[in-house]
């Protein structure tokens, strides 16, 4: 979830219709926020609904490239356009000049994560305990184990949203997993484990004015409502402020205590952060959407922090540590193994806030050839 944009700049229809300058999405935040700042400039990648309606019809093609031509011309800086009907280009203009992505970044997130983790895949957040309880209680402490699900969230937390209903995992269902394994107390503390990643919370790129504008939350293994100690409680009341949570595993632990209360659970000690032992008795799962629901939500949503989440849940589904650099090498590899057209294109990090992330007009067309209007990635297009 993370700060969800509304993405304005990708389309997929019977015509894949796609253009894109340096500064290649164009997002309007939820809340205010600076442009993206540098010396290259803006150009949007357009929906299908937003080219003339002669490319619907049938019309010649001297036509049909006059008027893309003149559309081209009346971009800033520059740009790519390439239009495709059913597998067939129609209509190209730089195909193979690599321009940075902005949001269409996404699109590559989401090719790798479906490709290395599957649509089927669903991410899992656990609770264990060093034992059973006893008489319904926990002798020592009850660890909340983060699996890399970037969308488990509370209620207050998903009522924020405009959209409605948000695709997510159910933190309160997560609570009564526990209260249905029969435990009432805790003689310890929560203890949020967030080992699976790095502790890195922000892409090392990025400018500060992104994550004071709350592009994103804090990255972790992790996640609870994006990793956010306040936030406001509806799209209509615009205080408190969203709030980085200073210590992910920590904040997370401290949201399952309050949950376990509300169901009568008592735990004695304050939330903690650490690792839960190897031979911990799992007690509770809770298991995320399936992945093509994921990348759907991130697409739609523009989320960036689902993205940066995926980037590290790639890089330990292929065997490497959980970093963003580990992630990114992983997604650049998976798009070459899928004989995709690579040549020129830079993988940064997974949300495209990065300004070294480049791709080419033509990439972008053979990916959304390869999936189609009713792949997942379809689904996830405005």
């Amino acid at each position: 979830m993370g700060r969800r944009t509304t993405l304005v700049a990708l389309s997929l229809v019977t015509v894949a219709v796609l253009a894109f300058g340096a500064a290649a999405a164009v997002e309007a935040s939820e809340t205010a926020a600076e442009p993206v700042g540098g010396p290259v400039p803006a150009t949007p990648v357009l929906s299908a609904r937003r080219v003339p309606g002669l490319i619907a019809a049938p019309v010649a093609d001297r036509r049909l490239t006059a008027a893309l031509d003149g559309l081209v011309a009346r971009q800033s800086g520059t740009t790519c356009l390439t239009v495709s009907s059913s597998g067939r280009t129609v209509y190209t203009h730089g195909p193979d000049v690599a321009l940075v992505p902005a949001s269409i970044e996404k699109l590559f997130t989401a090719v790798a994560a479906l490709e290395v983790l599957g649509p089927d895949h669903r991410l899992r957040t656990r609770v264990v305990a060093a034992a059973e309880p006893v008489a319904g209680v926990v002798a020592g402490d009850l660890w909340l184990v983060g699996g890399g699900d970037p969308l488990l969230a509370t209620d207050s937390y998903l009522a924020r949203f405009r959209r409605q209903p948000q695709i997510a995992t159910d933190a309160e269902g997560l609570a009564d997993a526990v209260v249905a394994a029969g435990v009432t107390r805790v003689a310890g503390a929560v203890v949020g484990d967030e080992s699976r990643f790095d502790s890195t919370r922000y892409v090392d790129e990025w400018p500060a004015r992104f994550i004071e504008q709350d592009q994103s939350g804090p990255i972790s293994a992790l996640t609870i409502d994006d990793n956010f100690a306040t936030f406001p409680p509806s799209p209509e009341v615009p205080v408190p402020d969203e709030t980085p949570a200073p210590d992910p595993p920590v904040q997370a632990a401290s949201v399952l205590t309050g949950l376990l209360a509300q169901r009568g659970v008592t735990v004695a000690a304050p939330p903690a952060a650490g690792v839960a032992p190897t031979d911990a008795v799992e007690l509770a799962v809770i298991e995320s959407p399936p992945m093509s629901e994921v990348v759907a939500q991130m697409l739609r949503e523009s989320d960036n922090q689902t993205a940066e989440v995926l980037v590290k849940e790639i890089a330990v589904a292929r065997g490497r540590p959980g970093t963003t650099a580990d992630g990114v090498a992983e997604i650049a590899e998976v798009l070459g193994e899928l004989g995709l057209p690579v040549a020129g294109s830079v993988v940064a990090d997974g949300s495209g806030l990065a300004s070294s992330n480049r791709h080419t007009c033509e990439l972008v067309r053979a990916v959304l050839d390869r999936g189609g209007p009713e792949s997942p990635i379809g689904a996830g297009l405005p």
